[in-house]
């Protein structure tokens, strides 16, 4: 279940990704890393938007866990 999964997790199948980045960049680039289905809908549960960094991922992951 994505509950479980941290944002620290997450973060291991976005390294590398290159920032601004959408909402569909960040889903297409983990999935290209291979992320599993938990990681996949940790990111589908933030908003789309563009994103600066990993920093703004966390925060907006971090509201998806809660």
């Amino acid at each position: 279940m994505a509950q479980n999964i941290s944002p620290a997790k997450v973060q291991q199948y976005l390294s590398g990704v290159t920032y601004p980045a959408s909402k569909d960049a960040l889903l297409e680039y983990s999935s290209e890393k291979g992320a599993p289905q938990e990681v996949t809908e940790m990111l589908q549960g933030i908003p789309d938007k563009d994103y600066a960094g990993p920093a703004e991922v966390n925060q907006e992951l971090s509201s998806v866990k809660a």
